[in-house]
């Protein structure tokens, strides 16, 4: 399905929706428990060693009381199997309540969400289409806005707030242990600094390589966009985005769930 979903049925849609729930293993509608949120926040991932929804997942973390405040419920349909979404969700600290799988991104055709590049290359198989188009995609070939963000990651972004504490330190990536306060050497404090985001981007990556048969079981799907749906307390649409590359998972990239003040 290539058309758009029209924005008064996408909550239809979703409250007859049933998936795998990460938590037990069991198939729920995956607008179970939501009935008394204020609002109520649906993302539709891709499949789960997209370093969108990794970051994603790292924002939701840093807002979790914000969210809680505000009564917001949180909801996400990603792309892969339980063992994909438990190794997410302990990478991310992302609840595995919230979460349920969609192995074959059945619900990203049903709302008409962004497939990716699609070329189709004769004599390839279809893993070996989707490898290419999304390395394609990440030169900003049908992914508009990739290249300019991730040169965000590396020179900065004033507008962004910092990301990583002065005695936080980073593991986990093939560089020595960075502490926070190394990137005020860059630029000082209070605002996204030189390298900040480009070095949290790199765990993620060292993170999904290591385990990438358990994040991404099916690669015909590498592509494939997701979106963000908020609803108020009756069912009705207030905002929606709809990823059209990889890293455009928000509107605002430099603080990508400030459509919650608006």
């Amino acid at each position: 399905m290539n058309t758009q979903t029209h924005s008064s049925d996408i909550y239809s849609i979703l409250s007859r929706t049933q998936r795998l729930r990460v938590r037990n293993g069991e198939i729920k509608p995956v607008l179970d428990g939501c009935s008394h949120s204020s609002q109520l926040l649906i993302l539709i991932w891709s499949q789960l060693g997209d370093f969108d929804n990794l970051e994603y997942a790292w924002w939701l973390q840093k807002e979790k009381e914000k969210l809680s405040a505000r009564g917001i419920t949180v909801r996400a349909i990603g792309i892969g199997n339980r063992n994909s979404g438990i190794k997410f969700c302990e990478y991310t600290g992302f609840p595995q309540e919230w979460l349920f799988m969609d192995p074959k991104a059945e619900i990203h055709a049903t709302l008409g969400l962004y497939r990716g590049l699609s070329i189709q290359f004769p004599m390839l198989s279809t893993a070996q289409k989707s490898w290419l188009n999304l390395i394609l995609m990440c030169a900003g070939i049908g992914s508009p806005g990739t290249l300019k963000e991730v040169f965000r990651g590396y020179k900065g972004d004033k507008q962004a707030p910092q990301l990583i504490a002065d005695e936080e330190v980073v593991k986990d990536t093939p560089l020595p242990p960075i502490k926070g306060s190394f990137f005020a050497t860059a630029g000082g404090k209070g605002f996204q600094r030189p390298f900040e985001l480009a070095t949290l981007r790199l765990r993620n990556m060292t993170e999904v390589l290591s385990n990438w048969n358990t994040y991404v079981p099916d690669s015909s799907y590498l592509t494939q966009r997701g979106g963000t749906f908020l609803f108020d307390v009756q069912g009705e649409l207030i905002y929606q985005h709809r990823d059209r590359g990889i890293l455009g998972f928000a509107e605002n990239m430099s603080n990508p769930l400030s459509f919650l003040d608006q």
